[in-house]
């Protein structure tokens, strides 16, 4: 038979049910299981702040950071339930911006203060539910990381000292798409690869050439740039 036709995270939003949200978590377990899927890399706990945002929109649950965070929450649970691992995106927060990292590294402006009280709470909260991965955003958010127009998803304060040390995140970091020109515009695939695992990713996902990076990093093994110890934690 054909798959569940489910709606955008909007939708369940709209509905404000943990209960719905939970169930459309365990079903899209159950489908995607049959069809050896074991990781899904949804949900979106993005707080959709910024009406012009051309690439989160429906794809965040809503403006709230309490409604995001339960909702969202609810649909973690059901998803594991069943079996697969989900995965709170775009860390630390993708939904204030009217660019879109496909085409450019977008800045969040926001400080500190903000982003604890909208961007991060969610997050916080997939973690406290027990979430199993977090996937980075390529944000340049200057409240949190100095080195200008580094992205978050190469930013060792955002993943390792935030993510791991502060928010207690003890599973699977994994970027976005490597492919995307908010990595590619500014950084040659090889060094945002080694960058990202130094800066605590454990999976690197859509290297535009993988082979090229894979040899890359066994070198800067190799050489001592990266620690074994890195490797293996991840």
């Amino acid at each position: 038979r054909r798959s569940s036709d489910l709606p955008p995270l909007m939708a369940l939003g709209a509905a404000g049910s943990e209960e719905l949200a939970y169930e459309m978590g365990r079903i899209t377990a159950i489908e995607g299981r049959a069809l050896g899927i074991h990781m899904t890399y949804a949900p979106v706990v993005d707080v959709n702040v910024n009406p012009d945002n051309p690439i989160i929109n429906t794809r965040s649950v809503g403006e709230s950071p309490e409604l995001v965070a339960r909702i969202a929450s609810a649909f973690i649970k059901g998803c594991q339930s069943a079996g697969m691992l989900a995965t709170a995106k775009h860390f630390p927060g993708h939904g204030d911006t009217d660019q879109d990292s496909h085409s450019l590294l977008p800045a969040i402006k926001a400080d500190l203060n903000r982003l604890e009280s909208i961007e991060l709470y969610p997050f916080q909260k997939a973690i406290e539910a027990g979430v199993e991965a977090v996937m980075t955003a390529h944000l340049y958010v200057p409240a949190l990381e100095p080195e200008e127009g580094l992205p978050a998803t190469l930013s060792p304060r955002i993943l390792t000292d935030l993510l791991r040390n502060k928010m207690g995140f003890k599973g699977l970091i994994v970027t976005d798409a490597l492919e995307m020109r908010g990595i590619t515009g500014y950084f040659g695939e090889e060094e945002a690869a080694l960058r990202a695992l130094k800066a605590g990713v454990d999976l690197l996902l859509l290297p535009p050439d993988p082979v090229k990076v894979i040899e890359h990093l066994k070198q800067a093994v190799r050489s001592g740039e990266v620690s074994l110890t890195r490797v293996e934690e991840s």
